[in-house]
């Protein structure tokens, strides 16, 4: 037998050498990939479960709305302390879920640009573009912004390629660097109004909190009881010329406890408006649109959710939810 040299000893514990760190990197990235995958399955199960309690507050929110609106169909108020008020449900390992309703409806609905002509095909409806405009002007946007904006917006939702002048359709978009297309559709929610053709990040964060998108070509109608003064430009655009914000806003402060038993009971309360002479049927004394808030937090898991509660018929049910804070 030949002897074994030194240098091929030496070879052969390079070799082994090299396996050994060649196995203890497969092992570090196999231990590596096993945490990863555990850590994964248990943010997963804890959002599983953290959707799951905030599900739980959604059917208490609704219950509560549904025993709200049972109690006294024909007007809604601020009484009893419902609006904001959080209420939360008892979770383990001292978790948290903690649900606010307020008011839905104290917005403008952009999908009310429309009018539902057939199932699915949607027309302008100038009405309510020439609102949008008031009401973007009331907040001190400048009016050839504001027209262009309705227009647009209108344009957007709309079934048609028909541009409405100021307004834009598919051509103005596909001109653009990154091109896109209207949505031809209702909106499913505000942030589209960032794409339209007009609209300017400022101007976006001040028309933000004025709007909303409810699932129906319908303008919205504002419950004199329940909106806030800070919103008074909602009423004040039905009005033009004849009411303005500061007005709106001394009224609401001055609403009684009690809220108005009818619409026109508001408007007798406000002084130079005559019944009749704006946008009365926009204006109510109940609320048919609820808006939900839901924070769960459950260990290192965080969720928020935002819901719409529909109230058109009782009881009342949830028809659309988003995660994550609003856009």
């Amino acid at each position: 037998m030949r002897p074994i040299r030194d240098a091929e000893r030496g070879a052969a514990l390079l070799t082994v050498l090299l396996l050994v760190a060649v196995i203890a990197v497969l092992a570090g990235t196999a231990l590596e990939r096993l945490r990863l995958g555990t850590r994964l399955a248990g943010n997963a199960a804890a959002g599983a479960q953290a959707r799951a309690y905030a599900a739980a507050a959604e059917a208490l929110a609704v219950s509560r709305i549904s025993n709200l609106l049972g109690q006294d169909a024909t007007r809604v108020t601020l009484a009893g302390g419902w609006s904001g008020t959080p209420f939360g449900l008892p979770l383990p390992n001292g978790g948290t879920a903690i649900a606010r309703v307020t008011d839905g409806g104290n917005c403008f609905n952009l999908n009310g640009l429309v009018s539902e002509s057939a199932p699915g095909v949607y027309t302008s409806y100038p009405t309510a573009r020439i609102e949008f405009v008031r009401l973007m002007r009331l907040l001190q946007i400048p009016t050839r912004s504001a027209e262009q904006i309705a227009a647009s917006t209108a344009d957007w939702i709309d079934s048609d390629q028909d541009q409405q002048p100021s307004g834009a359709e598919d051509g103005v978009y596909l001109a653009r660097p990154t091109p896109y297309r209207t949505a031809g559709t209702l909106m499913a929610d505000p942030s589209e109004l960032r794409a339209v053709d007009g609209m300017t990040p400022d101007y976006y964060t001040t028309v933000r909190p004025y709007v909303c998108t409810r699932p129906r070509a319908a303008l919205s109608r504002i419950n004199v009881n329940t909106i806030q003064p800070e919103r008074a430009a909602l009423i004040a655009m039905l009005y033009p010329d004849t009411l303005g914000v500061a007005q709106a806003q001394a009224m609401l402060v001055r609403r009684p406890v009690e809220g108005f038993s009818s619409v026109r009971t508001f408007l007798n309360s406000v002084s130079g408006i005559v019944p009749g002479t704006g946008g009365d049927g926009q204006l109510a004394v109940t609320t048919t649109w609820f808006a939900l808030t839901v924070d769960v937090s459950l260990g290192q898991t965080q969720l928020h959710e935002q819901a719409v509660i529909d109230a058109t018929r009782l009881p009342a049910r949830l028809v659309s939810r988003q995660w994550g804070e609003q856009t």
